[in-house]
């Protein structure tokens, strides 16, 4: 990862064992990185959504005196001036802006292209490849099936949760599934969490896109790709990680020696059924 003022949060937060409302600080701290430093405790909590108090007791968790001491220490290690004020935008531009901020983090996550291409060989070689999401993760888990489906031999999407989920868990690994790619944005639901824990001792290695490296479902997952969503309209927006997915798409493919192959198969089959309008 570049040397970013989130990745130096990151690099913060790391080996700290966080409660559920402390995972929500460092996350939020993370997607405000430049902003953060200049932020009394109280301007933290409410970007947060906890308590004053909570925001005291994380940085005493990071290991520091206190608030005053944990942005003293931020200062240090980031930019001397917080990034331009969006307060002149309407709600829907902040939205947009918001977004923005998330992709660029994105890029700086995916300077180390390292971790994308360990979960685009680990995608590849498992056949089947089975893709969990559920709730609002469904259309991401859809939506990368729909496109790895061209190229990858046999993909199973997983975007309908129930009692038959950990059924559909146990035929893959009997057909031969190695990995299984999970989708995971909030609000997390705790059926996801428990797929993972079951495909894990099913003997799955585990990939999952979540919204953040402090997610719930990072203690059930091998390999997390951070993907922040948007908050600032009444229902989150995922465009990161989205783009994310279509990142490992194109890992996968590069670890597909026939992806190529397959792709102009299906373009030639398209045409001659007529099945895109020109």
């Amino acid at each position: 990862m570049t040397d970013s003022p989130a990745a130096r949060l990151q690099a913060l937060f790391e080996g700290h064992r966080l409660t559920p409302t402390q995972r929500r600080i460092a996350h939020s701290m993370v997607r405000r990185a430049a902003d953060v430093p200049f932020l009394s405790s109280v301007e933290l909590a409410e970007l947060a959504g906890v308590s004053q108090p909570s925001v005291t007791r994380f940085a005493v968790a990071l290991g520091f005196d206190g608030y005053p001491a944990l942005r003293r220490h931020l200062r240090e290690v980031a930019p001397t001036e917080p990034v331009t004020s969006t307060a002149s935008y309407n709600e829907y531009q902040q939205a947009v802006e918001a977004e923005i901020d998330n992709l660029r983090h994105l890029a700086e996550v995916l300077a180390d292209p390292a971790p994308v291409a360990r979960a685009g060989r680990l995608l590849a070689a498992s056949r089947p490849l089975p893709v969990l999401g559920l709730r609002a993760a469904a259309s991401q888990a859809y939506g990368f099936s729909y496109f790895a489906a061209k190229v990858h031999p046999d993909v199973r999407p997983l975007h309908e949760g129930g009692s038959m989920l950990h059924d559909r868990i146990d035929a893959a690994v009997r057909a031969g599934a190695t990995a299984l790619l999970c989708f995971a944005l909030p609000r997390h639901p705790r059926e996801v969490v428990d797929a993972l824990a079951y495909a894990k001792e099913a003997g799955l290695t585990v990939v999952t896109v979540a919204d953040s490296a402090f997610a719930p479902v990072a203690k059930v997952s091998d390999l997390l790709l951070p993907a922040a969503v948007g908050t600032g309209l009444a229902f989150d927006t995922a465009c990161a990680p989205m783009l994310l997915g279509r990142v490992l798409l194109e890992a996968m493919c590069d670890d597909l020696p026939q992806a190529q192959a397959r792709l102009e198969e299906f373009d030639a089959k398209a045409a001659a059924r007529g099945l895109f309008v020109e």
